[in-house]
């Protein structure tokens, strides 16, 4: 196995899991996205970091995006001598907007770029699996793959699957991002081990309308995105989040809690719907609202680099 001269880009989408009731197995690229280059070198480590999680996060090999094409490469056979990462990060960090699992598909997605004939060696399907175990669940790496709405899960011998799906053009994402950041380990951790029967029979129901709802019955969105099993348990988490989706869903906008929070994303310009200016008028002072279109276009080359 060789390793290619020169760097490797690519720019990932930001995405929002779960979309109500669509728990662990429903996500959504959105057009916000994070860039990033890396190209093999003779030897060590180094590790640049603009933009969300600058003078955060570790700059060795404890960096997610390090972790992940480490990973990759030990798939492939063999570690290059040293590397160097550039990354530009506009996807905020612990929001619910798949910024580690941007991370993780933007690791993958290099080693393997970085490696002579890298795609034969490791095709997507093997890519998808190997980000989704890095991260545990295919929710949010699926659609910073694949782009576009993709309903994903795992299998009982523990691989895993993304069927991608379709949304009409007429759909419009807004979110809201609060300053304060909810860590997904701590929103997991309200969760209660088991739910009551019907709760999980209304989900399924809800979580089969939202895939027609989003391909092609955008009215039925509000109904759509009832959720029973996960939001309400996170409320001490992020009150004024939930206190959001309740005040948005009362006025008939169809809103959800972005994966595990603690933004809050609302669906616009669908039959009913107020417009994605009209929507971002209910933003919360101090919070940043933002009109994001879905993305079809998952990890891809960047030409212009972070």
């Amino acid at each position: 196995m060789t390793f290619v001269e020169g760097p490797a880009r690519v720019r990932v989408p930001a995405t929002s899991a779960n979309l109500g009731p669509g728990f662990d197995t429903l996500g959504l690229a959105l057009d916000l996205h994070d860039r990033l280059e890396a190209e093999v070198t003779a030897g060590g480590l180094v590790v640049e970091v603009r933009g969300y999680g600058e003078g955060e996060v570790p700059l060795d090999d404890r960096h997610l995006v390090v972790r992940a094409m480490r990973a990759t490469f030990d798939r492939l056979g063999k570690q290059p001598p040293g590397l160097r990462l550039s990354c530009t990060n506009v996807i905020p960090h612990a929001r619910g907007l798949g910024s580690s699992s941007a991370a993780i598909v933007a690791g993958v997605w290099l080693a393997r770029e970085l490696v002579a004939g890298g795609r034969l060696l490791l095709d997507d399907a093997a890519l998808l699996d190997l980000a989704a175990r890095l991260e545990g669940h295919p929710d949010n790496v699926a659609p910073a793959l694949l782009g576009g709405f993709v309903i994903s899960g795992q299998d009982a011998d523990g691989s895993f699957w993304a069927v991608p799906g379709s949304v009409d053009p007429r759909v419009g994402v807004v979110v809201f991002v609060p300053t304060t950041p909810v860590e997904t380990e701590a929103a997991r951790g309200l969760l209660p081990a088991v739910v009551p029967h019907g709760d999980a029979a209304a989900n399924a129901g809800r979580a089969a309308l939202l895939v027609a709802a989003l391909s092609s019955h955008p009215e039925e969105l509000l109904r759509a995105t009832e959720d029973r099993l996960h939001q309400e348990y996170r409320r001490p988490a992020m009150p004024a989040s939930l206190a959001l989706v309740e005040e948005l869903r009362a006025d008939g906008i169809p809103a959800v809690i972005s994966g595990a929070g603690p933004t809050v994303l609302a669906f616009a310009d669908g039959p009913g719907s107020v417009t994605t200016e009209g929507l971002l008028a209910h933003c919360p002072e101090g919070w940043t609202g933002r009109a994001l279109a879905v993305t079809g276009v998952g990890a891809a080359p960047d030409d212009h680099g972070p």
